[in-house]
């Protein structure tokens, strides 16, 4: 009993003293999609500022494939020792669930660090595409049941999700093309080769600008201010279109809490961040409100999610 006690006591020491000296080497965060997309951006956006209070740098590591669940099958085998992270949305750290029952990991296997940004939906069309607005889409959809097709981050990815909703909510027949990442599908849009994208305004609102692609209607309740002249869903006449999402970062399960605390109070710095604030702004994203730090909130963000999509998908089979 007593050696058992002293083992405790032993391991209790090292568990405190790894969270003091942490970090002490660089940190890995995954990316489940390739780069150049939404949750990329964030990523590199927010582990820049974060790396600054920790002390050293945030290596941003793209796995894509299988809409994010590879890269977070790999962040939940890893050391749960604060040296690799990973960034998910509620399509990889939620929707997938539904979508991939058989995963080797569950909502179980991660610790929450902290939500480190608010994200919106839109949905973008090629430039030239025959219809003008919403209405004229919806029209032209049903007189062409599947014949239109939309490119997204891959089944299971918040860009998915972001399809799912809107074509539920206009009661169309839209055939879904999955890539690696929301940068391809968007290239391919530009490019002609499919009809549409549904992505986050943040990875779209640059080629709208640059007339490369139009944008349909975006799932916020308010107009961005980087895409004024894009209507909001209610505004074009399709209110059960709600694509308002998130990006949170993750640990492995196990890690010491106070790791934990050390990569959620970098988290919250970089967000208030001035630097970080203004980047958001240009990209259509917002950071958390002062009240959505605490690393419960993803938590109870990922459970309320997970029966959101739960729901959203199996309506759809």
């Amino acid at each position: 009993m007593v050696r058992v006690a002293v083992t405790l006591v032993a391991l209790l020491l090292a568990t405190a003293a790894h969270a003091q000296d942490y970090p002490k080497r660089p940190i890995s965060m995954i990316v489940p999609f390739a780069a150049g997309g939404t949750s990329d951006v964030i990523a590199r956006v927010v582990a820049e500022e974060m790396s600054k209070s920790l002390g050293q740098p945030i290596v941003i590591e793209n796995v894509a494939g299988a809409g994010g669940s590879t890269a977070l099958a790999r962040a939940a085998k890893a050391e749960a020792d604060g040296y690799t992270i990973a960034i998910g949305n509620a399509g990889t750290s939620a929707a997938t669930y539904t979508i991939y029952p058989k995963l080797s990991f569950t909502p179980d296997s991660f610790t929450p660090i902290a939500v480190v940004a608010k994200t919106f939906g839109i949905v973008a069309l090629r430039k030239d595409f025959p219809a003008r607005d919403l209405q004229e889409f919806i029209a032209y959809a049903k007189k062409n049941p599947g014949k239109v097709n939309f490119g997204h981050a891959g089944v299971g990815s918040s860009n998915y999700l972001i399809c799912k909703s809107f074509l539920q909510a206009a009661g169309i027949d839209v055939t879904l093309v999955g890539y690696r990442g929301a940068a391809p599908a968007l290239t391919d849009a530009i490019g002609g080769q499919i009809d549409g994208v549904c992505d986050s305004a943040a990875s779209v609102s640059q080629a709208i600008d640059d007339k490369l692609v139009r944008g349909l209607v975006v799932g916020s309740t308010v107009r961005l201010a980087t895409l004024a002249n894009v209507p909001t869903s209610t505004e074009a006449g399709l209110p059960d279109f709600e694509a308002q999402g998130w990006n949170g970062l993750f640990a492995p399960k196990g890690t010491p809490p106070a790791v934990i605390a050390k990569l959620n109070a970098a988290a919250k710095t970089a967000v208030e961040s001035d630097a970080v604030k203004k980047r958001f702004h240009d990209l259509s994203t917002v950071a958390p409100d002062a009240n959505e730090h605490a690393s419960e909130v993803l938590g109870q963000l990922v459970t309320r999610d997970v029966e959101k999509y739960r729901k959203l998908l199996e309506e759809k089979k």
